[in-house]
């Protein structure tokens, strides 16, 4: 049985440390269906990145932490 991108993604920054501004960002965006390419766009980074982000293994970069948190703000 296969396990779909999407749903593997979701499992894995549900389980992450939500303190985390990647793990947040990465909250907001799953539940609004925010697209992966468009952040990347956005925030000038891979998919791939943003993927990191989404389940902790990395943070984002201290030059791009206040425009994600501007982001963020404007879903709350």
């Amino acid at each position: 049985m296969s396990i779909g991108y999407t749903y593997r993604i979701a499992r894995l920054n549900k389980e992450a440390d939500s303190k985390k501004l990647g793990v947040k960002l990465g909250k907001v965006c799953i539940t609004e269906g925010i697209s992966v390419v468009d952040l990347a766009d956005k925030f000038n980074v891979s998919r791939q990145t943003i993927y990191n982000w989404f389940i902790g293994e990395c943070e984002p970069k201290e030059n791009k932490q206040e425009s994600i948190k501007a982001y963020l703000q404007s879903f709350s």
